[in-house]
C-alpha cells in the first residue's frame, strides 16, 4: 500500500494491521478521518454509504491514539442501538485489537458475565454496548463508571440516524451528558451514519451544548450504479378465483425475478413478511428446489435471525431475507444482489439505507418497488383516482437521487424519557436537589425545551405516583413505587416493550408473539405452518406442532409514517409537469398517467378545494404533520373532516361552508397546541406518559404530531373570497 500523509499518522501496529488486510489503499473517508480524529479536538460525523468503511474510519486513527497516548482507564466507548452489531463489530475488531492487544468487550445482556467481570477489576481498552446497558451501569455502577471512564478518549455511534427524533435518542443523549459531567471531561463524539438530514439539526442531536466544535466527513465517493423500476399491480374491485390475486402475482414475480441470488425484501410489516415468507417457500416446494426465502422480524428468536444473517454473509448459497427494518441497520449480512420494496417505503431516509445494502463490488444497485392500486370506478376515492402511492413512489424515488433527506424534529418535550432519567439520576446518586437535577437532565442537558415550571409539575406528578419522595433537607429520592421499578430489568430500556408469548417447537425457541391463540389454532410463523398445541398461560408459553396451512399472528404496528412536506411537494410538481419518470413499468406508468389525467382534468392545479358530490376535498400537499393538524382544526370548527394520503375529505357540505369555516379560523388567534391535543381522546404514547400531568403530556403530543404555524399558512394562502 502507498503511504500517503495521513496513512502515515496512524501507530506502526495500525498500519501493519492494515497491511496484513493486503488493502490496496484505504478509502476516501478512512483516509479523511484519521488526521481529526487523532487531534481529538472536535466532535465528528462521518456520512458514507452502507459498506463504505466507517468503522475502520473511526477506530483506525482512535485506536492509534490509544496507542501513541495509552488512557489509564476504558478509552473507546462504542454504543450501538442493536446487540446484534455489537456482535458484528466484536467480531470486526477482534484481529486489530488482538494485534494492538488491546482489550474489547461487548457489553449487553446476551454477554458472559465474566468478560464483564474483567472490566470492573481492571477496566481498560474498549467497551460496545448498548444504551440500555449504559443506563444499567450508570445507575447500579456509578461509583466504578466514574474511575473507569476517567480518561475516555472517544465516544463512537453506530448508525447515529437510527437515535434521531427517538426515545432513545434523547435517552442516550442523557447518558452521555451525564457520563461527561460523571467524569468532569468532554470526551469528543465521533457519530457513524449512512443517512443524514439537515446537518445543523443532526449536529446539535449529537451535542446539545457544544463546549468543543463538530466538524462532518462525508465521502467523496460516487458509489456504485443505481437501477430502479416500480413494477405496478391493479388490485380487481372482485375476486376471481380462476386468476390469482395481486398478492399472488406479486409473490409470483419475486420468486421470479430473485430466485438463484441473494436480495432483501422489505415487507414494512411482521405479518406481511410472515404471508410472503411462506408463500416464496410454497412455491419453492412447488419447484422441488431447495428454500432460499426466509423471514427476518424483531419477533422471531435470536437464533433464528442469526442463522439467516450468518447465511447471507457466507454467501455460500442464495439466499433472500424477507424482513421489517430489522436489516436496514449495519448488521454484517455481506452485500446483497438487489432489494425488493412491497408496498411504499415510510421515508426517503429508510429507503437509503435499505438501497445500501444492494450493490456487490463493482456491480450496480439494483431496486425494485412492487406498487398496488385499486381497480377505478365511477364511485372511486380521489386517492385511488390520483394513484397517490405511485406518485409517492416516485416522489421518494427523485428525493432519493437528489440525496435529499427528512431533517431531525427537535421541537419535541420527550417528557416520559426524562421521568426515566430522573429516577435513574436520583437512584446513582442516592439523593440530589430539584434544581441540581434540573441544572444536568435540562439547563445543560438534552431537556432543554423543558423549563424549571414544567419540571417542577412533573417532579410533583412523580411524587403524588410515590416515584419520588423529599427528605426533610430537601433531598429527592426514589418512592416506594421507584424503587421498585429501577430494580426491575426493564427499567433500563426508554421505550415501553409489550408482553408476549414465547413459541416453541420441540423445546426450542421461535419466538414471540403478543397474544395466546387457542389450542388448534393454524398459524404462520418463521415462515413456516404450525399448530397451536399447548398454552401455558402462566408461563406466557405456547408450544407448536408442524401443520399443512394457517394465517400469520397480528402484530403491533410499526408506527404509522409522518410523510414529510418535501415529499408531497415533490408529488404536486410531478403531477403539474406530467414529468414522465422512467424508472416505471408499463402498468406503473399506466397508473401514472391515469393519476396525471386526474388531476388535469379536475383543475387540481390551482385547486386547493374541490366538491364531488356532498364531499369536499382539500389539497395542501404538504406533509402529514400539517395535513392533520388542519384536519383537527376544521373538525373542531364543527366539519366531518378526515385525511388520509395528505388530502382531507369533509364529508355533507360545500365549498362555501368550508370557506365560512376557515374564516372562522382565522378570525380568532392560532390555537396552541395543547388546546388542539384536548380533542384527541388519549395522548399516551410512550412508556411513563401515565405519569406525566395531563396538561405536559398534551403539550408533548402537539409537539410531536401537530404544526401549527404550518397549518395557519395554508390556511391563511386560501382565496376565500365568495364565487
Amino acid at each position: 500500500m502507498n503511504e500517503p500523509s495521513a496513512f502515515g499518522l496512524l501507530h506502526e501496529k495500525v498500519q501493519r494491521w492494515v497491511w496484513d488486510q493486503n488493502w490496496s489503499a484505504l478509502r476516501d473517508i478512512q483516509e479523511r478521518a484519521i488526521a481529526p480524529v487523532i487531534e481529538a479536538k472536535s466532535d465528528i460525523i462521518i456520512s458514507a454509504a452502507t459498506a463504505a468503511g466507517k468503522t475502520e474510519a473511526a477506530f483506525l486513527p482512535a485506536c492509534s491514539k490509544l496507542m501513541q497516548e495509552p488512557s489509564e482507564s476504558i478509552g473507546i466507548l462504542y454504543l450501538s442501538p442493536l446487540k446484534a452489531l455489537i456482535n458484528d463489530q466484536y467480531r470486526r475488531l477482534q484481529s486489530l485489537c488482538e494485534t494492538l492487544d488491546l482489550p474489547l468487550t461487548p457489553w449487553h445482556g446476551d454477554v458472559a458475565l465474566s468478560a464483564k467481570n474483567k472490566q470492573f477489576r481492571d477496566p481498560n481498552g474498549i467497551i460496545l454496548i448498548t444504551p440500555e446497558s449504559l443506563e444499567s451501569l450508570l445507575l447500579n455502577r456509578m461509583t466504578w463508571a466514574q474511575t473507569a471512564f476517567q480518561c475516555l478518549r472517544y465516544v463512537i455511534i453506530d448508525e447515529f440516524h437510527y437515535f434521531l427524533d427517538s426515545v432513545r435518542g434523547r435517552q442516550l443523549q442523557s447518558l452521555l451528558h451525564r457520563l461527561e459531567f460523571l467524569i468532569g471531561n468532554a470526551v469528543p463524539r465521533i457519530a457513524l451514519s449512512a443517512t443524514l438530514g439537515d446537518m445543523k439539526q443532526v449536529k446539535k442531536e449529537l451535542r446539545q451544548f457544544a463546549p468543543i466544535p463538530c466538524e462532518l466527513i462525508e465521502s467523496a465517493g460516487q458509489g456504485s450504479d443505481l437501477k430502479v423500476q416500480i413494477r405496478g399491480y391493479k388490485n380487481p374491485l372482485k375476486s376471481d378465483d380462476s386468476q390469482p390475486s395481486t398478492s399472488e402475482r406479486i409473490v409470483d414475480d419475486l420468486f421470479r425475478l430473485l430466485r438463484g441470488k441473494s436480495n432483501l425484501i422489505f415487507a414494512n410489516s411482521r405479518r406481511r413478511t410472515e404471508e410472503i415468507a411462506s408463500s416464496l417457500s410454497k412455491h419453492c416446494s412447488k419447484g422441488y428446489v431447495p428454500n432460499e426465502f426466509l423471514p427476518h422480524h424483531g419477533n422471531l428468536s435470536k437464533d433464528i435471525r442469526e442463522d439467516l444473517e450468518k447465511r447471507l454473509q457466507e454467501g455460500k448459497f442464495p439466499t433472500t431475507a424477507v424482513c421489517t427494518n430489522t436489516l436496514e441497520l449495519g448488521i454484517d449480512i455481506g452485500r446483497v444482489d438487489s432489494v425488493a420494496q412491497v408496498t411504499a417505503p415510510q421515508s426517503v431516509a429508510s429507503l437509503r439505507q435499505r438501497l445500501g445494502r444492494s450493490g456487490r463490488r463493482g456491480e450496480a444497485s439494483i431496486l425494485r418497488m412492487f406498487i398496488t392500486e385499486n381497480e377505478l370506478t365511477d364511485n372511486s376515492h380521489l386517492n385511488d383516482r390520483l394513484r397517490l402511492e405511485t406518485f409517492q413512489c416516485v416522489a421518494m424515488v427523485n428525493l432519493l437521487l437528489k440525496k435529499w433527506n427528512e431533517p431531525s424534529d427537535t421541537g419535541q418535550y420527550h417528557f416520559s424519557t426524562l421521568i426515566q432519567q430522573v429516577m435513574s439520576a436520583v437512584g446513582a446518586y442516592g439523593g440530589i436537589r430539584a434544581d441540581q437535577l434540573w441544572n444536568l437532565l435540562c439547563k445543560s442537558g438534552p431537556f432543554q425545551n423543558v423549563d424549571q415550571k414544567m419540571f417542577a409539575k412533573l417532579l410533583q406528578s412523580m411524587g403524588e405516583q410515590k416515584l419520588l419522595s423529599q427528605t426533610r433537607d430537601g433531598l429527592l429520592i426514589l418512592g416506594v413505587r421507584g424503587e421498585r421499578m429501577i430494580e426491575h430489568f426493564s427499567f433500563y430500556a426508554a421505550f415501553s416493550a409489550p408482553e408476549e408469548f414465547r413459541l416453541e417447537y420441540a423445546g426450542k425457541p421461535l419466538g414471540t408473539i403478543p397474544v395466546a391463540y387457542p389450542v388448534g389454532r393454524l398459524i404462520i410463523f418463521a415462515g413456516k405452518y404450525w399448530e397451536v398445541a399447548e398454552v401455558a398461560k402462566d408461563e406466557k408459553r405456547i408450544s407448536l406442532k408442524p401443520a399443512s396451512g394457517g394465517q400469520p399472528p397480528m402484530f403491533a404496528p410499526s408506527g404509522y409514517p409522518n410523510i414529510h412536506d418535501a415529499i408531497r411537494q415533490e408529488m404536486y410538481r410531478l403531477f403539474s409537469s406530467e414529468e414522465v419518470p422512467i424508472f416505471c413499468d408499463k402498468a406503473t406508468l399506466t397508473h401514472f398517467t391515469e393519476g396525471c389525467r386526474t388531476f388535469k382534468d379536475l383543475g387540481m392545479k390551482s385547486k386547493p378545494m374541490l366538491q364531488m358530490g356532498t364531499t369536499v376535498y382539500m389539497l395542501p400537499w404538504l406533509g402529514d404533520k400539517i395535513v392533520s393538524t388542519v384536519t383537527l382544526m376544521l373538525h373542531i370548527a364543527g366539519l366531518k373532516a378526515n385525511c388520509y394520503g395528505g388530502i382531507i375529505d369533509v364529508q355533507k357540505t360545500d365549498i362555501a361552508l368550508c370557506r365560512e369555516a376557515i374564516r372562522n379560523i382565522l378570525a380568532s388567534p392560532p390555537p396552541q397546541g395543547w388546546e388542539l391535543a384536548l380533542k384527541i381522546q388519549n395522548t399516551i404514547e410512550e412508556k411513563h406518559d401515565s405519569v406525566v400531568p395531563k396538561e405536559l403530556r398534551d403539550l408533548n403530543y402537539a409537539a410531536k404530531n401537530f404544526d401549527i404555524d404550518g397549518a395557519w399558512r395554508w390556511l391563511s394562502s386560501l382565496d376565500l373570497s365568495v364565487d
